[in-house]
């Protein structure tokens, strides 16, 4: 089967979030590629808690099927987010491949991999949907290299993981909840 390319480029002078509105029955060709560039403004425009920083491409490539519509993120970069340990911001490396299938119907619904759009207002807006994907993409835990971490925060944190330990290794040490626990247990 024959698929034209369509590239869409992105007009600068139109409003930033724009750009990722797509009017679904503007859409002609059978495959389509439109290309982001993820910034700070991008980031900012979003207001998004966990991440607030990047520098990322994402392609985005439309397939029009009989009845529905596939699209095809690939998105990579860098966001910048905070150190688990010493809470300083840094780069984490992110690329992530993501396929979402849309469709026209009566009422708009998103569903895990199924996204309904009202066929009266065919428009999706997928900036939203790049913010979820790259945010599933950055691991769970996130450190700096080994080295460089903040040293002032992380000599702090040893010398409150030692100070918590000694407490520990004590002799008949009992943790305080423990102790009312038992406190419980013998009034009976």
């Amino acid at each position: 089967m024959y698929f034209a390319h369509l590239f869409i480029p992105l007009q600068p002078e139109c409003e930033p979030m724009e750009r990722y509105r797509i009017d679904l029955k503007s859409l002609t060709a059978d495959e389509t590629h439109l290309h982001f560039t993820l910034d700070d403004a991008y980031f900012r425009s979003l207001d998004g808690a966990q991440v607030q920083s990047g520098n990322l491409e994402s392609t985005l490539t439309i397939r029009k099927l009989s009845s529905f519509f596939e699209f095809l993120f690939s998105t990579a970069g860098t966001v910048s987010i905070p150190c688990d340990l010493c809470l300083d911001p840094m780069d984490q490396p992110i690329s992530a491949e993501n396929r979402v299938v849309v469709r026209l119907g009566e009422t708009a619904s998103d569903d895990d991999d199924m996204i309904t759009v009202d066929a009266n207002n065919p428009i999706i807006d997928v900036a939203w949907l790049i913010y979820e994907f790259i945010v599933l993409s950055i691991p769970i835990r996130h450190i700096h290299a080994p080295g460089k971490c903040n040293d002032a925060m992380t000599q702090k944190l040893r010398e409150l993981s030692a100070a918590r330990s000694s407490d520990a290794d004590t002799p008949n040490a009992v943790d305080p909840r423990w102790s009312a626990l038992s406190k419980l247990k013998s009034d009976d």
